[in-house]
């Protein structure tokens, strides 16, 4: 049986409460939050009440989001790194999501990846004092500094720091970097949103694209899912949409359900 989740980015204008909600209605396993949408995080209410809404509503935080361009570390992002995994431990969250510098800057060969192990060394001390696990999410876009699942593999395995991250496997990023090796025993969690427009190329592809699952899906969102479990990945599959129609829906909870409902008896068939 697959474990879904609920990204808020997906129902973005609900409060955290009905997002926690709508994920035990569906039958989810967890929510990620994220401090990137527009109000105050949780609502202004304090990480100890959200952790205890979670608890009602039988659903794990499966990760806070997100600090920034973590990789073009300073001592400003080193704060705000700090207030985020203070944040995400007090509510209760089992990660913090870590997204690479995405606007062509710091790409070079041998820079980014020097960049890449200044972070990762400076935050695994400050994971490892609130319990928690970095989340890196290489991005598909082709301005990113960290495009290749390997290439993050290769430095936390250099630093010997494989107990405190681990990887993001975005179905939409993962498309965009060409695919590449899957690494099921270092993912963290899935994200997944389909691609249903016919006419943007794959570079041309946005977020702004990135719609729920279905038939009509152009990147191969049922075949990753495949591949992940039959390699042995048993983690938390999160929907992570960004369109705005998906933003607009009237009943989203239906839509997330049919997608669901598409996803598994197509694994289900695709195994047979």
């Amino acid at each position: 049986m697959l474990g879904f989740a609920l990204n808020h980015m997906t129902v973005p204008g609900l409060r955290y409460d009905a997002v926690l909600r709508m994920a035990q209605s569906l039958g989810c396993v967890g929510v990620e939050f994220r401090n990137d949408l527009d109000g105050i995080l949780f609502d202004g209410d304090a990480p100890s009440v959200v952790a205890a809404t979670a608890r009602e509503c039988g659903q794990r935080i499966l990760a806070l989001a997100e600090v920034k361009s973590f990789n073009d570390w300073s001592d400003a992002k080193q704060a705000e790194a700090a207030r985020l995994i203070d944040i995400a431990a007090d509510c209760g969250a089992e990660g913090v999501a870590l997204i690479p510098r995405n606007d062509g800057q710091a790409c070079g060969n041998g820079e980014r990846q020097a960049n890449l192990r200044i972070a990762l060394r400076a935050l695994a001390s400050m994971l490892e004092a609130r319990g928690l696990v970095g989340l890196v999410e290489p991005l598909g876009f082709d301005i990113c500094s960290l495009r290749h699942k390997s290439e993050a593999v290769e430095a936390i395995t250099d630093l010997g720091l494989t107990d405190r991250f681990r990887l993001v496997h975005d179905t939409f990023h993962h498309h965009l970097a060409g695919g590449g090796d899957l690494f099921p025993e270092m993912t963290g969690i899935v994200h997944i949103s389909g691609v249903t427009d016919p006419e943007p190329a794959t570079e041309q592809m946005q977020d702004a694209h990135r719609v729920h699952v279905d038939a009509q899906d152009r990147l191969g969102n049922v075949a990753q899912i495949r591949a992940l479990q039959q390699a042995g990945y048993t983690g938390a599959i999160s929907v992570e949409c960004f369109a705005p129609t998906v933003h607009q829906a009237t009943d989203p909870a239906a839509e997330l359900a049919a997608s669901f409902a598409f996803i598994r008896s197509s694994v289900a068939f695709e195994r047979t």
